[in-house]
Order: structure tokens, then C-alpha cells, then sequence
């Protein structure tokens, strides 16, 4: 089964379950078409189902396509750069350019920058910050379905690698989100309240950040 969208075919997979009661499209970074139903939802229906949502799917693949861009090739701090392979183990920048040496392991680059400037945005925030709050533990790494997290327990903010590929405003974004986390444990009005607090145009960097 496929979805022509554009002029292109895009695949329909379908993934019948016991569990499943409801039936939930989504589209992955694949660019593939996933129906999860129940094993009792007949394709008839669900052939129907596409097409009465089929606007809605043509704007999840476009959504799609904008984070693929936007994740596609180097970026550092906003901007995306032209990778240029050189010999050594040095990485330096030059306009749009980015030369890379090809003894450079590029995940640990990211994050001796990661450690240095996470620090300073954590200093700044946290010194800044409207209310009390104990000072946290930093730690850096790389995650998939968050930007951040915080033990409230512990005080540990995790912060995710991949902000450092990003303009620094989201990363403050992320560290205020967690920062007003030690006050408020859950995503409540007086969260997001705190949040407004700290970082007026929270709701815009937000917003921003789902093309990523």
C-alpha cells in the first residue's frame, strides 16, 4: 500500500496488534507511512482511513522532510557549515566552511565544546534564575526523544549533546525548562508560569524547536 504525495510514492506499513484497540498513523524519519491498529482492522478500512487523512499525512511528511534538512550536514551553534576533509586531527572554520580532520572523532569534539560552553549557560541561568534553587549537576549526552531532563532528587540536569549544534538561545531555553523543574516537579500552569518568568519568548523557542 502507498500514499502518492508530490509526485512521489511513499510506503504504507501497517502493524496489526492485540494490544491495540486504536488505530495511530505516524510518519518516521524513514519517510515511511506507519498504521498501528488493531489485528481486527480490516485494510478496506484502513484504506479509507488514509484517505479521509490525507491532508493531515501530506503535512506530517513535509514536517518530516524540514527536520531531515535541518539534521542534514555539520552544524555548530546555529549555523550549518560545508564539511571540507582534510588531513590531522584539527577541526577549524572558515565562513561556511568547516575543515575536519580525518584523525578527528567528531562526537568528542562535540562535546569538549559541549562541556565548556553547557557549563557557562548553566552559570549564567542558574545566577539569574527568579527563585531559589539548589545548583545542580551537569551532565552531557546524547539523546533521541529529549532535550533535557532533571532529577529532581538528585539535582542532575542532563542535557542533550546535540544542542551544541543549535543557536545558544535553545539551550538556554532547555536550561531554564529543567532549571524550573527543582521547583516544580511536573508540567503544571505554574510551571510553564516559572518558565515565562525566566525566558518571555520560552513558547517560541519551543515552537521553533519541533523542526529539529
Amino acid at each position: 500500500m502507498q500514499l502518492k504525495y508530490n509526485g512521489k510514492n511513499y510506503n504504507i506499513i501497517i502493524e496489526k496488534k492485540r494490544t491495540n484497540k486504536n488505530t495511530y498513523i505516524r510518519v518516521k524519519k524513514d519517510l515511511n507511512i506507519y498504521v498501528t491498529t488493531s489485528i481486527f482492522t480490516s485494510n478496506l478500512f484502513i484504506k479509507g482511513l488514509i484517505k479521509d487523512n490525507y491532508k493531515n499525512i501530506c503535512d506530517m511528511i513535509d514536517k518530516e522532510q524540514i527536520k531531515i534538512k535541518n539534521n542534514s550536514g555539520f552544524f555548530y551553534l546555529g549555523k550549518k557549515y560545508i564539511i571540507i576533509h582534510i588531513e590531522g586531527n584539527k577541526v577549524e572554520f572558515s565562513n561556511d566552511k568547516v575543515y575536519i580532520g580525518n584523525e578527528v572523532d567528531i562526537d568528542k569534539w562535540y562535546k569538549s565544546k559541549a562541556k565548556i560552553l553547557f557549563k557557562e549557560r548553566l552559570d549564567y541561568n542558574y545566577n539569574n534564575f527568579c527563585r531559589k534553587i539548589p545548583y545542580p549537576k551537569l551532565r552531557i549526552r546524547k539523546m533521541t526523544t529529549r532535550w533535557g531532563v532533571c532529577n529532581v532528587k538528585t539535582h542532575i540536569i542532563t542535557l542533550n549533546l546535540e544542542l551544541i549544534k543549535r543557536d545558544i538561545k535553545y539551550l538556554d531555553y532547555v536550561i531554564i525548562h529543567e532549571l524550573s523543574h527543582l521547583i516544580y516537579g511536573d508540567h503544571s500552569r505554574l510551571f510553564w508560569n516559572l518558565v515565562g518568568e525566566n525566558l518571555p519568548n520560552y513558547k517560541k523557542y519551543r515552537e521553533e524547536m519541533k523542526e529539529f
